[in-house]
């Protein structure tokens, strides 16, 4: 498949490139369907960019192409579950309602920062669905999986990934469901 155009940004097969990318995103990647893996695109990006509208406004993308993964961590008794959600840039991610409720805790918060890093093996701002820990759910809104091309992170703050918004609906431990705060 040719590199599709969104942005200003020189987008590459990310097999090819699987350096720009965190370790568990590569070998994600490089284990994956040959199919799905040829969908899939990356460029490098300045890493003082790497948070969402200042990496929209200065590579031209558009925010509803655009998906943020933010992690959470919810309790029940005393198990804790860590969980990923996948909502477009436009949106924010419901996670007192619709995530707590899939997830079936009782509390629900934002996971912390270093605990988050650590457990995924990715970069705090970079953090993406593909490769993320096996037992964690991935919660992707409904409304991502619909975009043709859609950004996320490549688990590095120095790059970005481009793919069609169905193949995150593919990928394991994913859950598709309305996920974004509406009304």
């Amino acid at each position: 498949m040719p590199a599709p155009t969104l942005g200003t940004l020189p987008w590459r097969p990310a097999l090819e490139q699987l350096d720009l990318v965190a370790a568990p995103t590569a070998d994600t990647l490089r284990n994956a369907d040959p199919g799905w893996a040829a969908d899939c695109f990356v460029a490098a990006i300045d890493e003082d960019l790497a948070d969402t509208a200042a990496f929209c406004a200065a590579y031209e993308v558009p925010l509803e192409a655009s998906a943020n993964c933010v992690v959470v961590s919810g309790r029940r008794a005393e198990t804790t579950t860590l969980a990923a959600c996948l909502v477009l840039a436009t949106d924010r991610a419901d996670v007192n309602k619709a995530v707590r409720h899939q997830l079936g805790v009782r509390k629900i918060s934002f996971a912390p920062m270093a605990e988050a890093t650590e457990r995924s093996q990715m970069a705090y701002g970079g953090i993406t669905p593909v490769g993320l820990p096996s037992e964690w759910p991935v919660l992707v809104d409904d409304a991502v999986v619909d975009q043709p091309w859609v950004v996320v992170g490549s688990g590095t703050r120095g790059s970005k990934l481009l793919l069609p918004g169905a193949r995150l609906a593919q990928l394991p431990g994913v859950h598709v469901m309305l996920l974004r705060q509406v009304g």
